[in-house]
């Protein structure tokens, strides 16, 4: 069995782990009794879909919810359930993983031509112009 992503990816069950602790908020007595916040462990390394470039974006968009060994670690308390959070956990590590593999665009650094710095530099001397006129010129 193995979780959808996208029509050419998909996670294997085994990469995903999850767990569920004691939530802090609303909830009531609720929250002193049931565990309903969910915790997601997703092992990169175990998910042979991922190319190498992903992975590194993975790296770069999880940020310190990343371990060092390449786990990512989500945690879902938004909600009063375990189900809502546990899906809420799992939509969000997909969404990741949908980002990572966007393919960036390769962007052509360009210099403004030589009639926009001129309209540019128009532009602010008609403004300084119109500030300059706004003076009150008295005759003493």
């Amino acid at each position: 069995m193995s979780i959808e992503i996208l029509p050419n990816l998909s996670l294997p069950d085994s990469a995903i782990e999850i767990s569920y602790i004691l939530a802090s908020g609303p909830g009531g007595q609720n929250v002193n009794k049931v565990a309903t916040a969910a915790q997601l462990r997703f092992d990169t390394r175990r998910a042979p879909d991922l190319t190498a470039r992903m992975r590194t974006r993975l790296r770069r968009i999880a940020g310190s919810r990343m371990t060092a060994e390449g786990i990512v670690v989500l945690t879902g308390r938004r909600f009063r359930s375990q189900t809502r959070n546990r899906d809420d956990v799992m939509e969000r590590l997909a969404e990741m993983i949908r980002e990572a593999a966007e393919k960036t665009i390769f962007r052509v650094p360009t210099r403004p031509s030589r009639a926009a710095r001129q309209r540019r530099m128009d532009g602010k001397a008609k403004r300084g112009d119109i500030k300059r006129n706004r003076k009150v010129i008295r005759d003493d």
